[in-house]
């Protein structure tokens, strides 16, 4: 009766009670592994017993759920924590750093990622007759959002399929599309607005990442990126740095390290070979910018992960876990 009369601690309860059920879900699956699919192709779960040191890893478009511990993503120089109370959406393939700031043994930090799909997002705002919102969104491709019962609400019932999986070809896809609806509706609406509107900066910068880590090996000629994009090259520059705190420079060369780091790593090839693979000319430029990346030169570094647990030492992730 007392939660009755106090809708602040009832809605507590109820955001309380669907996290226990998402974190017991999650750590049922989870158990023995960090990072793992679904049957649901775009959802992924992760589970971390410690805390860690920040690892490198390329966020693609989704959005991020914590059930139970702390984590925070780094971009640039900025900190993005995220708990129970806030998720963590990314509407670019943004390079960035993870680490868990809470989590233990007997309580682990586990959570999911869900894949965006943008198309859904587009025809939602085409065809649900959507008001558009008025603020505009940050300058950064990632930002941190509140949590709703509605959106918990939805998760729990894509989790639930799990346990029945028959219907998930016919149902995951429309909790999916709920999912998207809710972000609409959330305080990241602008986000998503500005990055699936046709024409805007947005959705340009996001046309050169797509070049950018299709041709990270080919010579980058900034007048020629932003000739396909159809911006000026100062402009490219400005927004491009805005959104992903680099430059599309410094994006190239994050993703020709981090390929050859996993062409080491993965696939036992030399550092020279790597290098040369990933669109390097000189060796010795590629070993030091490796380290000024990664911290130790490319032999190093590579020696020291494989001595660590395979979990641990996988290059280039591509989930924020």
């Amino acid at each position: 009766m007392a939660l009755a009369g106090n809708p602040e601690q009832h809605i507590k309860a109820q955001k309380n009670e669907l996290h226990a059920a998402l974190a017991r879900a999650i750590a049922s699956r989870t158990v023995g592994d960090e990072d793992c699919s679904t049957s649901i192709p775009a959802l992924l779960f992760f589970r971390r017993e410690a805390i860690t040191q920040p690892c490198a890893c390329l966020v693609e478009p989704s959005v991020v759920l914590v059930a139970q511990g702390t984590k925070q993503m780094l971009v640039g120089d900025e900190a993005y924590p995220y708990d129970p109370d806030r998720f963590l959406i990314t509407s670019l393939d943004l390079p960035a750093s993870s680490q868990v700031i809470e989590a233990s043994p007997e309580k682990p930090c586990v959570g999911l990622v869900l894949k965006l799909d943008l198309r859904v997002i587009a025809d939602l705002i085409a065809q649900g007759g959507l008001t558009p919102p008025g603020e505009r969104a940050v300058d950064r491709g990632m930002a941190l959002g509140e949590i709703t019962i509605p959106l918990l609400e939805a998760f729990k019932r894509l989790l639930d399929l799990l346990d029945d999986p028959a219907p998930i070809p016919v149902l995951a896809p429309l909790i999916q599309r709920e999912i998207h609806y809710r972000l609409l509706m959330s305080d990241q609406a602008a986000r998503l607005w500005q990055i699936v509107s046709a024409g805007s900066q947005s959705q340009r910068i996001s046309k050169a990442i797509d070049w950018l880590k299709i041709n990270y090996a080919q010579p980058l000629r900034i007048e020629e990126l932003a000739g396909r994009i159809q911006m000026s090259t100062s402009s490219l520059h400005h927004h491009f740095r805005q959104l992903t705190a680099m430059s599309p420079l410094q994006y190239q060369k994050w993703l020709r390290l981090n390929e050859a780091k996993r062409l080491m790593l993965n696939e036992h090839l030399d550092a020279a070979s790597a290098a040369f693979q990933v669109g390097y000319e000189s060796p010795s430029q590629f070993s030091r910018e490796y380290g000024r990346l990664f911290g130790a030169p490319p032999k190093r570094d590579i020696e020291s992960l494989l001595k660590r647990p395979l979990s641990t030492s996988r290059a280039n992730r591509q989930i924020p876990a």
